[in-house]
């Protein structure tokens, strides 16, 4: 592989590698060995930059699981450690799981503060290289081989989003009911994990009304279910 291969080719070569079963060893030792000087250059704009971590995230999220699956059970510790520790290497950095989620494409948030919270002493390579902002439309995009995960797709720079939008509607579609009898929205919990991402209770209303998978009622609740519990958190918005 050329050593002048644009750096988001090389991630979304790897991706595609991944969901291909093909041998990812050379894109994966091209993203440790690139240039920060360089990579700084192409990740240079903000659907760039997207596009990238979306993509090594995703790529990924599969390549430890391969290797590694037994670490994802029930057990919280377990998976709290799959995605802390570092093992994905970036221009000579190695980043966690988390790292490229809250780090890079949530703008330095904190995974517990509810999307309020910046994560503390962000090192000076995700100072560097993570968006100007979170797009809570990512959290329909990473995919960790969920019941309700996105498809595995490879996102690019000149259509990312658009690309967030289909990854949007389509987990959107699965997963949100509403019950016009009650005015009562049911999402998945990911929304109240992550509400200041998306502006507190009354941007989240505002998202799935753009979205339009819920109605424009008065007295509209929301209530946050995982999937596999039947346990809820109900909201007036």
């Amino acid at each position: 592989m050329s050593a002048q291969l644009d750096p988001l080719s090389a991630a979304a070569d790897l991706l595609y590698t991944v969901k291909t079963d093909g041998n990812p060893s050379e894109h994966r030792d091209h993203l440790a060995r690139l240039d920060q000087d360089r990579l700084d250059h192409i990740l240079a704009d903000r659907p760039r930059r997207l596009a990238f971590w979306l993509n090594v995230f995703n790529a990924y999220v599969h390549l430890l699981l391969d290797d590694l699956d037994e670490e994802l059970g029930s057990n919280r510790l377990r998976r709290y450690r799959f995605f802390s520790r570092d093992r994905i290497p970036i221009a000579g950095t190695t980043l966690s799981l988390n790292d490229v989620r809250d780090g890079m494409l949530r703008h330095s948030k904190l995974r517990w503060g509810l999307g309020y919270l910046p994560r503390p002493f962000p090192s000076a390579f995700e100072r560097r290289f993570r968006l100007a902002e979170c797009d809570p439309r990512i959290h329909f995009a990473l995919n960790s081989s969920g019941e309700h995960s996105p498809p595995l797709s490879v996102y690019s720079p000149a259509d990312v989003d658009h690309e967030l939008d289909v990854a949007t509607e389509w987990y959107l579609s699965e997963t949100v009911r509403f019950d016009g009898e009650r005015a009562v929205a049911t999402v998945p919990r990911l929304f109240r994990w992550y509400r200041g991402d998306f502006g507190g209770m009354s941007g989240i209303r505002s998202f799935l009304l753009d979205y339009d998978v819920i109605p424009d009622v008065d007295g509209l609740s929301i209530e946050f279910v995982e999937f596999d519990s039947i346990e809820l958190d109900r909201y007036r918005v």
